[in-house]
Formats: C-alpha cells, structure tokens, sequence
C-alpha cells in the first residue's frame, strides 16, 4: 500500500499523517505493508516530503534573516547525486525561511523573502549542482526583491541606496544592478499558482489581502510596484505562475529558474508513479478537500496516477465540503466527520488519521 497525503496545514505536516493512516490501517489489518511516499506541491512540507521519500537524503542547517528581519533557525535538505545532477540536489522552501506561519501578526509592508534567498545562498555555497525551491506560504508580496538582494542583486531607489525590505521597498524600486547576481544553473520551481505577476489576478490583488495588504488604494500601489518591476528586469508580467508567492515566481523566473507544477516535480523526484504501479491500493489527503482540489492540488494529481496504473484510490481529509467531486476515489474519510467537528479534527489531527486510517481498512 502507498500512502501519499499532503501535508494538512496548520494541524500536521505529510510525514506524519502518513505515518498515523499507516498505524490506523494496521490496526485493522495486521500484514498490511505500507510505503510511505508524503507529497507536497511546493509549500508547507515541500522538504519534509523529499527527505522522508529519498534514501540518503540529509538536513543542513542554517541561520536566516526571518520574513520580518529576525535570526530564525531553518535548513535545507541534500539529495544524494544523480546522473543529472552529480554534485546533489538541493531542496528549500521558502515555508519555513520566509513563511506566513512565521509571523505572530500579518506585516503586509515590511515582510520580506530575505530569508529564503540566503537559505538558497547556503545550497550554492555547498556546491549543489540542482536547487527545487518550494515557494508556497509566502509571508510577503516584495516582488521577491528580498531573495535576490540575498543572492546579490540590488535594487535601489532614485538616490542609488539600496530599498528597505518588504512591499514598502518594493515601491521605492527605480533601477536594479544583477552585476553581483548569483548566476542560475538547473533551478526549478515548485508551485500550484498559475496567476500572473499583475492585474485582477496577480500577487498583490488575489495574494496580498491573504497577507494584510486590504486597502484597494495599496492594492494598486503594489501591483503598480510589480509592473515597475516587471520592467526593470525585462520580464513578461503575464508569464503564468509569476504571481506565486508575492512576485517571488517572477524574481526567480528572472534569475534564470523555471515553474513547473509542484506535485508533478515532487511525485517525478520521489518515483511516486513506480511506487503506485506495484501497489494494492493508495491513500492520499490533504486539510481541505474542495471545490478547487481537482486544480493541481496533491489528492486529485494521485488519483490520476492511480487511475493510470489501475490502483483503487482512497482519500482523506479535514473536511470534505459538498462542491468537492470524489469520484475518483473509492473510498473516503472526513476527520471532522469522525471527529464530530473541525476542531476537534485539528485538536488532534494524528488521533482522527489513525481513526480515518482504520475506517478506510474496514470499508475497503
């Protein structure tokens, strides 16, 4: 059995839920053989899901500039060489570097992707011949101005200084100097977003508000920023997935890296799609299974890939709402439904997993 869930956000990361459906399954079936495949699309979990998948893999450590300028402690991770790759890859995510779950409060102005630029920074002084940066949960709409500032561009207002971090600097950007600029070599980008850098569906109109930036009259002052942005660095602001984490899709698409869609690259590089074709049945979740999960999201990419190898496939999730179409799935489970509500599911997502884990066994 495969058991591929995203990570369930805010309640417990892809690791772990597979591991307690495992426990609950296995309470039920005592023989049951489980290969334990987490996923991720490019946000929250996008390192744990590698590091649990690929044998060798191993975490650095490393001190960065938080999303709002405080020393926090993160890590990448270290995939071991491939033909393609014969220094190793390097895995980072900008979640847990620059990420939104790192505030205590939304800093719409200041909050920056520093962080996640020097994180990238430690990969290439290492060596690396790969980077696969996630770039899901950002904290900020700063144009990704802060992660190339890291990597040793500079981006400077009318006086010729250097911005301040954040949004706020964002505005103030009149020239950009990439002589210092790290140069790019075989980096990918993981995300589900496909909205462009401007306009009705860009960074700071669908993301910012999510990012405390509500007042329409800023709104339009940072998409303004964006499209000054756009500009300065000779990039098309309608390229799709430039929207990503605040415009920091559009930065890296800048630097030289290219999107592709987060679960695709995490199932390539983990070989889910080997891993289902040997098995009996697969299980796959994630917290909010909706109107909008068959869009890219985690649960539908491994249904498709079960349908494809004739594998039954089961879902789990946090909640299941009435728009969400499950058809493809054999079987499912709600944790607020067993739980009796969505808090009681997140009070204790591990408990209500193993629960779902041993429903699904006993359905199937």
């Amino acid at each position: 059995m495969v058991i591929a869930p995203d990570s369930f956000k805010g309640s417990i990361s892809a690791a772990d839920a597979a591991a307690s459906l495992a426990q609950g399954w296995a309470s039920v079936e005592h023989g049951a053989e489980f290969l334990l495949r987490p996923m991720a699309d490019g946000g929250e979990g996008t390192v744990a899901a590698f590091e649990a998948a690929v044998d060798g893999a191993q975490r650095h450590s490393v001190i960065v500039d938080g999303p709002t300028g405080e020393a926090i402690e993160s890590s990448w991770l270290w995939l071991p060489p491939t033909p393609d790759a014969p220094s190793g890859t390097a895995v980072v995510d900008l979640a847990s570097t620059s990420g939104i779950e790192l505030l205590d409060e939304l800093r719409p102005w200041d909050a920056d992707t520093t962080g996640f630029g020097q994180a990238i920074a430690a990969a290439l002084d290492a060596g690396v011949s790969r980077l696969v940066l996630g770039i899901g949960s950002s904290a900020s709409t700063d144009g990704g101005i802060g992660l190339l500032t890291a990597l040793g561009a500079r981006f400077l207002d009318g006086d010729g200084q250097q911005v301040a971090p954040g949004a706020a600097g964002l505005c103030d950007v009149v020239s950009v100097d990439r002589v210092g600029l790290w140069p790019a070599s075989d980096v990918r980008v993981l995300t589900d977003v496909t909205n462009p850098l401007t306009g009705p569906r860009g960074a700071a109109a669908v993301f910012g508000p999510q990012k405390g930036l509500t007042d329409p009259g800023d709104i339009r002052t940072v998409d303004a920023a964006l499209a000054r942005l756009a500009q300065l660095m000779h990039l098309d602001p309608e390229h799709p997935g430039t929207g990503a984490a605040g415009g920091a899709g559009a930065a890296l698409v800048a630097w030289g890296a290219a999107l592709t869609p987060g679960a695709d690259a995490v199932a390539e590089l983990i070989d889910l799609a080997g891993a289902i074709a040997d098995a009996d049945v697969v299980i796959t979740g994630e917290g909010s299974f909706d109107g909008q999960s068959g869009d890219g999201k985690v649960p539908s990419f491994v249904a498709d890939l079960a349908a494809d190898a004739g594998v039954p496939a089961l879902l789990v999730a946090g909640r299941i709402t009435s728009d969400a179409d499950t058809a493809a799935f054999a079987a499912s489970a709600s944790l607020t439904d067993l739980a009796g509500s969505g808090e009681s599911a997140q009070g204790d997502a591990a408990q209500w997993l193993r629960a779902a884990g041993a429903a699904l066994a006993r359905a199937l």
